[in-house]
């Protein structure tokens, strides 16, 4: 063999080698979101972090208005033209698209070990069978609360459901503060702030809400009025005109510094620290009484799965294998403070309020909004009437025991409990 034929089977090989590595690394991931606010964490923390180790797959983060995303992404799904990675709503939309054979079955992806089952309850099956979405983060309900006003009137934060109203009362008696910063004009404030955020310390979070799921528990049973007694209390401290306030009075009354509590969501916590000109803590919902086990609602509010018809499903694969490790948890939870790692490893956070919120799972049991999985599938749908009934209650146009049965009665008109 002469050595320019020696040279060129080398160059032919060499060539062909490449090629085929080409083919089997190089790859570009496009991500479809609604969640456009995010841009810049994954242009500059989370892509590149991802890129360094995966140096052949290249990824787009490409959002859609928050507003449009649904219509959008269900537009390009059907068109064949939706990107390979599509950001998970929790429940029933992302459910739809896996039943429609747009999202791949993830259930036995390396890292899914890494979540519990209520973690990944916003995107599995009915039947529990398959997952469909590897979960990024939950919000988690509490209530926010000015540090300054707390120390001036000398108070200490709340244990027990009788410690929260003694400490409401003492702020309503001082009269330099609205004791709580909450309005009911908008309706799912009054059920998301108060109903969803109290509540699972009197149903027993999931004990409570698979029950209501199987049959074994009504919204007439104690544990479901329950809460809505206590949030017809709520009405004494809330300040004048609160029938009349929306969300964004209620956040502007605690940031400005007008109110002392915010019963809050901690998608507030990055906001709340570029407005509040004073320090903040938080304490998570009192229990009933000292002693009491107590429960946090750490709502599964985003995820992302494997669109089925991805040319690149191998690639993609590894990328979401990568979402669902420790280091993809600790860049996403610290660039955004207040949205909360699902992974089963602790993530440190850097911010203390977030750090604050999330060491409750540490001693509470977390469960999710009792509406979300199933019961609002039909009509009346049982989360929009939840805002209406809650609201209610606090402005004393229902009773707790009247809300709830007209709750009940909705849910029985269409809903026949999971077996």
């Amino acid at each position: 063999m002469t050595r320019t034929t020696m040279k060129g089977l080398l160059l032919a090989s060499s060539i062909l080698g490449s090629a085929g590595l080409a083919q089997a690394q190089d790859a570009t991931l496009t991500i479809e979101s609604w969640r456009n606010d995010d841009l810049a964490i994954w242009q500059e923390k989370l892509i590149p972090a991802f890129e360094a180790k995966n140096p052949g797959i290249k990824v787009v983060f490409a959002p859609s208005a928050p507003t449009e995303y649904n219509a959008a992404l269900n537009a390009k799904l059907d068109a064949g033209s939706a990107g390979d990675l599509i950001t998970c709503r929790p429940f029933d939309a992302s459910l739809e698209l896996y039943n429609k054979k747009h999202l791949a079955d993830l259930t036995g992806l390396s890292g899914m070990e890494n979540f519990s089952d209520v973690a990944k309850s916003a995107w599995t099956t009915d039947d529990g069978k398959a997952t469909f979405c590897v979960p990024m983060a939950s919000v988690i309900h509490g209530f926010i609360y000015n540090k300054d006003a707390f120390d001036q009137l000398g108070l200490s934060v709340p244990a027990t459901e009788e410690e929260f109203f003694a400490v409401l009362e003492k702020i309503k008696a001082d009269g330099n503060y609205i004791p709580m910063a909450m309005g009911t004009k908008d309706l799912w404030e009054a059920a998301t702030m108060g109903y969803q955020n109290i509540g699972p310390n009197y149903w027993k979070g999931e004990e409570g809400r698979l029950a209501l799921l199987k049959g074994e528990q009504k919204l007439t049973d104690e544990p479901w009025v329950e809460p809505f007694r206590v949030l017809a209390k709520w009405k004494d401290y809330l300040g004048d005109g609160f029938e009349a306030q929306t969300y964004p009075d209620s956040q502007n009354l605690f940031t400005l510094g007008r109110a002392a509590i915010y019963p809050a969501g901690s998608w507030e916590i990055s906001g709340f620290n570029t407005q509040a000109e004073f320090k903040m803590g938080a304490f998570p919902p009192p229990v009933k009484k000292a002693g009491d086990t107590c429960y946090i609602s750490d709502h599964n509010d985003i995820g992302i799965g494997l669109n089925a018809k991805s040319k690149n499903a191998d690639a993609a694969k590894t990328f979401l294998t990568w979402v669902a490790s420790p280091e993809f948890a600790e860049i996403y939870a610290n660039a955004l403070p207040g949205f909360f790692s699902l992974n089963s490893t602790a993530v440190k956070m850097s911010d203390p309020l977030a750090q604050e919120f999330v060491s409750w799972r540490e001693k509470c049991k977390p469960t999710i909004r009792s509406t979300y999985q199933i019961l609002s599938r039909g009509t009346p749908n049982l989360e929009n009437e939840t805002w209406v009934m809650s609201a209610n209650v606090i402005n004393g146009t229902d009773t707790p025991e009247a809300a709830a049965k007209k709750l009940q009665d909705g849910l029985d008109s269409w809903f026949k409990p999971v077996k």
